[in-house]
């Protein structure tokens, strides 16, 4: 029987079958799992022991391929960041390690502190290469053994996940992760003649598997065997790997596929769950494999012996960090990136939960990151987890939510089980070279018996020549005979016809006389049938006359009725009249109701106390102004009362009124509605961003311009009205709105629009085409603090979505923003005083000089003296990190900076 290790601790080599399983029959995962209890193990379900063996019954009885395995947790702590050094001065860390007790202290204050203790606890001091000895080789070396394995790493955005799992060395070999080490090792162990490697690589986008190696791949289905419950991803790219060099280049591609954002919490913040599986086949030598029958060996099993193979599977799984959307600032389409990221998370908690619990049920069906690493957590995988923190004080929240999820997935054990199958390709080139014999020998009698055939043949046709000259003869003297037979018949057929033609003339003569008596009576029955006919015509009349009389008294019964429905048209336009004096009376109230939100608004601003209507001719329930003076939250109230009883489309009508201030106040609801993403859908379906559209067209007003393009900038904010923005003409009336305005507010706001459209890739072109980058640049003509800062968050988002298409090659040519002559302005403002400016001008830079047909224009602005210093003084470290890699893989940089006899490398 196989002895189960604790943790799932296996010395290499010791855990090995004793026989192979049966041809029909696969490794079955039992599904049971431990939960570490009181101090003690103890197991929730039997243990399922291999029913395929074949050999002796009694060995049999005693072999069991199933190990029981805890999942192994680390814990990794990251050193502090510049911003945090800064930030973070006056306050210690919130963590204290003890690596030599494998202990973990968080702090709750000064004086208190919780205590935990996990498998490894790594310092912020701990490499690279002690991080994968402790957390992944273990893992590695099972999944050469044959068993599946998983390593996972689990944090907050910003604490290094990927860092220690992706990392790829190349600047420095000590800084590779764990899936180049495992690699590594996985290579100097299999052997390439006999063994091998497949690789996929995917990620899970906002509950969508899409293949890192293959982009327009975007919907791969999750398939799970009925019968051993195994998940696989048969829609996934898979690639063969033979050298270290292959799998790196595929890393890069993948990496360059993955989604990512920039966030206050990391610049490039991971908005996707990636994963990397890793297929190993390896032959087993020494093992005596036989395929058994119900009644005995056969003799085909005897002669050919395939050697058994085991598959094995290594996931790497790279979580995406969770995070609070008040700190990572997280807006738009970040935000529901980020409500996806926490949902999947939160839905992988509560598995863990389930079994380290032994609850009956475990919702893995809960989210497909659950439902890809059912086998990781209570199957049969090898697991080790990776749990990264920051010393932060201000994320001590984030850090004990993480380190309890770690302690949680301790608890969760695992049965390990080598899945071993016959290597029927072996058996298969075997029988293809018994089959090549075998054809050599039927080709070979094939022409014996060919040769015979075309004896047989000639024999056949000299037979059939003979007996075709005999049936000749035959078929001439039967023709001769058949011919005189012929004449005879026609002469008596001749006789025959003279004997009939002179009785049909007699019989004629009789007829003649029968006919004209038959004429006689059907001229008698024609009268008849004619007489019936009148009298029926005569009855139709009559039948007609009665018709025409009803006719007439339905006419007069008309008349009456029409006369009805005149009145009823008279009471129709009495009503009519009092509906638009009920509509004069709603366009009133709508303007008191705008009156009272702008009073809000501004009493608001000033701290005070707000007291809204709640309805249009009743004050405001009693329950509601303690909410709108906790929450300040009156003005949403009022709108979402306007909503309800004069309704959206009363309001957008009001648009179109020719009275000036009715148009103002209408157009401030319609952009307060829009600041509400609920409202933002239906303003779209009922013509609102149409009727925007038109006002900033046909109206003079600049307080309408002002109001009409801040709802607009609100509807920017999601991609699909993004989309019907600029088939509406909204680029060019945006433009020509900021070339007229003056006022800082109404040009902030037009900025504020244009910015979130330059966040979609898919519409750059014609964004850009119809002016919009040229107004953004015109804009800077106010000075305006607020409006500068969001020019250059327009410039940013089209920098950003420049540089992806760079990456997935759709785009080669030269950057639409230096065409534009955007580049002087932004190295000018580079260095700004305000901060928002600043630090949307720098990532701009960087993006534009990761692409190398950018550099030449980018050190002729003198860009590049800015890359130096943003690389050296920059307050972000993600920024700087960012800068400093451009320079360093940048040729056109490095020839420049050392023509200039600067050493920067």
């Amino acid at each position: 029987m196989s002895t189960a290790y604790r943790n799932g601790t296996v010395p290499k080599g010791a855990l090995k079958v004793d026989r192979p399983l049966s041809m029909n029959s696969s490794t079955k995962s039992s599904g049971s799992f431990k939960s570490k209890t009181a101090g003690h193990t103890q197991a929730s379900g039997p243990r399922r022991k291999s029913t395929g063996s074949v050999g002796n019954s009694a060995a049999s009885t005693k072999d069991d391929t199933s190990v029981s395995g805890r999942v192994r947790v680390a814990v990794r702590l990251r050193p502090r960041n510049a911003e945090e050094m800064v930030s973070d001065a006056d306050f210690a860390d919130c963590v204290e390690l003890q690596p030599e007790l494998k202990r973990l202290k968080l702090r709750r204050n000064n004086w208190d502190s919780d205590t935990y203790e996990f498998d490894e606890v790594l310092t912020e001091f701990a490499s690279q290469k002690r991080v994968y000895e402790v957390v992944a080789k273990p893992v590695v070396e099972s999944v050469l053994d044959g068993y599946n394995g998983t390593v996972m790493a689990y944090g907050q955005t910003g604490t290094g996940k990927t860092y220690t799992l992706g990392r790829l060395g190349e600047d420095d070999t000590a800084d590779r992760g764990i899936m180049v080490r495992a690699m590594e090792d996985i290579l100097a162990e299999i052997t390439p003649d006999k063994d091998s490697i497949s690789v996929s690589y995917f990620q899970l986008y906002m509950e969508s598997i899409q293949d890192l190696l293959d982009p327009l791949n975007d919907n791969i289905s999750i398939v799970e065997d009925p019968k051993t419950g195994d998940v696989s991803l048969p829609g996934a790219t898979t690639v063969d790997i033979r050298d270290q060099k292959s799998f790196l280049e595929l890393l890069r591609v993948g990496e360059a596929h993955r989604f990512a954002a920039n966030t206050k919490l990391n610049t490039e913040s991971s908005r996707s769950h990636a994963m990397l599986m890793v297929h190993v086949e390896r032959s087993v030598k020494g093992r005596d494999s036989a395929i058994s029958s119900e009644n005995g060996t056969s003799h085909t099993a005897k002669a050919f012996k395939p050697p058994v193979v085991r598959k094995s599977k290594l996931v790497v799984v790279d979580l995406a960090g969770s995070e609070r959307i008040d700190k990572s600032g997280s807006e738009a389409h970040t935000l529901e990136e980020a409500k996806s990221i926490n949902l999947s998370l939160s839905a992988l908690g509560k598995c863990i939960n389930a079994l380290a619990e032994n609850s009956a049920h475990v919702p893995v069906r809960d989210s497909k990151l659950t439902r890809l690493l059912r086998d990781s957590f209570g199957g049969t995988a090898r697991t080790s987890l990776v749990i990264t923190i920051g010393p932060s004080p201000r994320h001590r929240g984030e850090t004990a939510s993480t380190i309890m999820f770690g302690q949680r997935a301790m608890k969760v054990e695992n049965m390990l089980k080598i899945k071993e199958e016959f290597d029927y390709k072996s058996l298969s080139r075997r029988l293809e070279i018994q089959l090549d014999k075998q054809i050599a020998e039927h080709e070979r009698q094939q022409r014996g018996f060919k040769d015979e055939i075309e004896r047989i043949a000639q024999e056949a046709q000299i037979r059939v020549a003979e007996a075709e000259k005999g049936y000749a003869e035959a078929l001439e003297r039967e023709r001769l005979q058949y011919q005189n037979d012929y004449m005879d018949a026609i002469s008596k057929l001749e006789e025959q016809w003279a004997e009939n033609k002179q009785k049909h003339e007699n019989e004629k003569a009789k007829s003649s006389m029968l006919s004209a008596s038959v004429e006689v009576a059907e001229l008698k029955k024609l009268f008849e049938n004619e007489t019936i006919s009148r009298k029926a015509a005569e009855e139709e009349i009559d039948n007609l006359k009665n018709q025409l009389a009803q006719w007439k008294r339905s006419e007069a019964a008309g008349n009456s009725e029409i006369l009805k429905l005149r009145k009823m048209l008279e009471d129709e336009k009495c009503q009519k009249a009092k509906l638009e004096e009920e509509i004069a009376v709603l366009q009133s109230q709508l303007l008191q109701l705008s009156f009272e939100a702008d009073e809000t608004r501004r009493n608001l601003d000033r701290g005070e106390t707000v007291k809204l209507p709640g309805t249009l001719d009743s004050p405001i329930p009693p329950f509601m102004h303690q909410h709108l003076a906790d929450s300040g939250d009156g003005e949403k109230a009022s709108m979402a009362k306007l909503f309800e009883q004069v309704g959206l489309q009363k309001i957008l009508s009001l648009l179109e009124s020719e009275d000036a201030d009715v148009q103002i106040h209408a157009v401030k609801v319609v952009a307060n509605l829009a600041a509400e993403e609920a409202n933002q859908e239906r303003i779209v379906k009922a013509g609102g961003l149409k009727s925007l559209l038109t006002l900033l067209r046909s109206s003079n007003d600049e307080t309408i311009h002002r109001v009409a393009a801040g709802a607009i900038a609100n509807l920017a904010m999601n991609e699909t009205n993004q989309e019907l923005i600029m088939s509406q003409g909204g680029i060019s009336l945006l433009s020509v709105t900021a070339a007229k305005a003056e006022d800082p507010q109404t040009l902030r706001m037009v900025a504020g629009a244009i910015a979130n459209l330059c966040g979609n890739e898919k519409l750059q072109p014609k964004l850009r085409g119809e002016g919009g980058v040229k107004a953004l640049l015109g804009m800077v003509r106010c000075r305006h603090p607020d409006v500068l800062a969001q020019v250059a968050r327009g410039i940013a988002n089209f920098a950003k979505c420049e540089s992806r298409a760079y990456t997935q090659g759709s785009k080669t040519g030269k950057s639409l923003l230096i065409e534009d002559g955007t580049l002087p302005w932004i190295v000018q403002n580079a260095n700004n005083e305000a901060s928002p400016i600043r630090r949307h001008i720098e990532l701009a830079l960087c993006h534009l000089a990761q692409h190398e047909v950018n550099a030449k224009d980018m050190i002729k602005g003198g860009a590049l003296w800015e890359l130096v210093r943003i690389s050296r003084d920059c307050s972000r470290d993600d920024i700087r990190t960012l800068a400093y890699r451009t320079l360093t893989s940048s040729p056109s940089f490095q020839a420049e900076l050392k023509r200039l006899r600067i050493d920067y490398g």
